[in-house]
Order: structure tokens, then sequence, then C-alpha cells
């Protein structure tokens, strides 16, 4: 029974943990642009759109109508024209008409062939807001990964400084049953490492908030315990020249939306005015009706007909009322321009920004990893002096505490570079 107990206890501890799973960059952008809520939406986005291009191609059909109608007819009188006599006239009483009827727009200025190429542009439009949406999410997740990479790391740190403190405690207190230091090193050395076992508590919960936030954007079971890929920081390409990152944004997503904003309303323009344009539209029907109430008396027989021709409309009211929206429209295509300008400008910023930053992460990097060793260096100097008792622990403790920042500062270096180079794909329109 005990050891059937633990075996229960073993396998739930296991199913509390989560099945741990390594996911590389590539596999990680996969899983998001396939499983990610937001993304999700934008595809749905784009369906609608295509609907659209598919509901305004109706306009070229023809519209076809058929009705069948039945009705209750009742006695005529005939009436002198004073008013002074009235004749009643039997009618049959029952009524009926079947009809059918068909109308074809012929031509209206290109107002049908301009509503569908302005949906078409819609649809392009809404592909490319999918597109800037995907690498805007791209680069979150790909930020929460890092983030659990970097605390991953930190944890390693600060399970590497805790064995430290406590070899450190454990010297502490031998010195202290001989009588060489005070209890007050005692406490210190017990207080900083129930700190650095704190701090490491904060990093694990931290550590599983981002997991909970990563395997919710992939798609993933809550179980699942994502292990970012080791050899992400030694796989990195290096940045390529700054114009050729300048030649990239000009297909930047958001360029290409603000210049099919342009076309759209170009496209608006022309439909606007085909309003000031005649409507030619060919028509056809053909109706049975009976009784026949064009003859004296009337006939409880049916009558059928059929006609057939071209019809010519035109607005005229057209003319001083279409102007105006013409010019409302001009504005708004000139707005439109504006926008996309300052779009180019602000993404050549931009690019610029994460250019500099880039490369300011690889000098951080290369900085922080000579303070590295440096810290290391001082750690182990200050540790041999106080053991053979020719430095005080505070200085000890300083020493360590410098080399758990500096551990720390260059592990995050390291992981900045990653995000830099992928923040500067973003803004070039390329991730």
């Amino acid at each position: 029974m005990l050891l059937l107990g633990l075996f229960v206890f073993s396998q739930t501890i296991y199913a509390q943990q989560g099945q741990e799973r390594t996911i590389t960059i590539k596999e990680l952008f996969e899983l998001t642009k396939e499983n990610h809520p937001n993304l999700k939406v934008s595809k749905t986005d784009i369906a609608i759109a295509k609907q659209d291009v598919e509901v305004a191609k109706n306009a070229q059909l023809p519209t076809l109508n058929a009705a069948l109608q039945g009705y209750y007819l009742g006695d005529a009188h005939i009436i002198d024209k004073d008013f002074s006599n009235s004749t009643r006239v039997d009618m049959p009483h029952f009524g009926n008409t079947f009809s059918i009827d068909a109308s074809q727009l012929i031509w209206k200025g290109g107002m049908v062939k301009n509503g569908i190429k302005a949906q078409s542009l819609k649809e392009e439009l809404t592909e490319l807001n999918y597109q800037s949406n995907e690498q805007s999410i791209k680069l979150l997740v790909l930020g929460y990964y890092l983030d659990l990479y970097q605390l991953l790391n930190q944890k390693s740190v600060y399970q590497q400084n805790i064995q430290l403190a406590e070899q450190r405690l454990q010297n502490i207190n031998k010195f202290y049953n001989q009588g060489m230091v005070t209890r007050n090193d005692v406490i210190r050395g017990e207080l900083q490492l129930s700190n650095l076992k704190l701090a490491l508590q904060v990093v694990e919960n931290n550590r599983q908030i981002l997991n909970k936030q990563l395997t919710t954007a992939l798609g993933l079971s809550e179980n699942t315990q994502i292990v970012p890929d080791e050899t992400i920081l030694s796989n990195v390409p290096k940045a390529l020249l700054m114009e050729d990152y300048r030649a990239f944004a000009q297909n930047h997503p958001t360029i290409l939306m603000t210049k099919k904003a342009v076309d759209i309303y170009e496209t608006s323009e022309k439909i606007t005015r085909a309003e000031m344009m005649p409507s030619l539209s060919a028509f056809a029907g053909n109706q049975l009706a009976r009784p026949i109430t064009t003859s004296t008396p009337a006939l409880d027989m049916y009558t059928n007909g059929w006609s057939a021709g071209l019809s010519l409309n035109f607005n005229i009211d057209a003319l001083y009322k279409t102007p105006k929206k013409i010019k409302q429209v001009r504005f708004e295509k000139d707005k439109a321009i504006a926008q996309a300008n300052e779009a180019e400008q602000m993404i050549d910023v931009a690019v610029n920004a994460a250019y500099i930053k880039y490369n300011e992460a690889v000098t951080q990097n290369n900085t922080l990893e000579t303070n590295k060793e440096l810290s290391d260096e001082n750690y182990r100097i200050m540790n041999s002096k106080y053991n053979n008792q020719l430095a005080i622990l505070l200085d000890l403790i300083d020493a360590s505490n410098q080399k758990l920042d500096a551990e720390l500062q260059f592990a995050n270096s390291e992981i900045s570079i990653v995000y830099a180079y992928y923040k500067l794909l973003k803004e070039s329109g390329n991730l």
C-alpha cells in the first residue's frame, strides 16, 4: 500500500508539472499564425471581404421577379354624371394574375465595374491588415518567449548563487564555531541566502505566468511546459546594412495599406461621378390575368400579354448634387495621400531606431561580458581573502551581489540581441 501511495503521489506531481516541450522560434511563429485568437479574427475578416466581392458581382446579373396574385373582385356600379341613378353590373368575383419580369442594367457610367473593383481593393486592404497584425503579434509572442528564456537563465543564475551562498554560510558557521567571526556575520549570510531563495521563487512565479500566456497564444494545452530552444543565441543572423532594411520597408504592409486606401478613394470618385451619367437597361415581362375587365360585360377569361424594350433613365438632380460629393471624395483622397506619406516617414524613423538599438544591444553585450568576467574574478579574490581572514563579510557579500548582478545583466543582454534583431525585421515589414 505504501508503494502504491508513493506511485500515485509521483504521478500526481508529474501531471501538475505538465509535459515539457521545446519550441524553436520558427515553430513559435507557425503556431502563432495558426492558433493565435487575434489572428483567427483577422482571418474571418478576410473571408468576409472575399464574400463582399462576390456580393458586389451580383450587380452584373439580371433582376428576375415572379408574382402570383389572387383577389376578390366586387360588382361594378355605373353612375350618372349627376349621381342621380346607378346601375349595378355583375362581375366575375374571382381574379388572379401570374406575372414574370426581368431587367438587366446595360450601362451606368462604369458604376458596376468600379463597385466590384472597390470591393476587391478592400479585400486586398484586409489581407494587408492581416499581414500587419500577424507581424505585430509574432513580435509580441516572441517577446513572451524570450522573456521566458530570460527567466530560465535567471533561475539558473540564482540556483548557482544559492549554492555558493550555502557553501559560504557553511564556512561562516565554521568560523563562528571557532570564534573567528561574530554572530552578526552568520545572520548576514542567512539573510543573503533567504533573499536569493525569495528571488528564485519570484522568478518561478513569473515563469508560470508567461508559460500560461504562451500556451494560450499558441493554442497548446495549459499543462504544457514550454522550453525555449537553447540554440537561439548562437543561430541569430547578423544584421544587414541599413539601406537593405529601408528597401524592405518599401513593401511594409502599413505602407501598402495606405497606398491601397488612396486607390480605394480614386475608385470611389469614379463611382460617385457615375451618378451624373444616364442608366440604360433592358427589360422584358409576361403577364397572365383573369378576368378581362376592359370589355363590357367583363369576361371570366384569361388575357396574356408580354413586352420587351429598353429603358433610359437620368437623374437630373445629380447635376447639382453629385459635384459636392465628388469634392468630398477628393478631400478624403488628399487625406489618404498625406497619411501614406506620413506612414513612410514614420516607418523609416522606426527602422532607423530599431537598427541603432540592435547595434546598441551588440555593444552592450560585449561590455557586459567583460563586466561578468571582472566580477567573477573579483568574487574569487574576495572569497579567498575572506577565507584567510583578510577581508570582512560585507566585502564578500558586496562582491557576491556584484557577481550576481553582472551574470543577470549578461544573460539578459544576449537575449536582447535576439529581440532587437527580430524587432528590426518587424519594423522593416519582413518578419
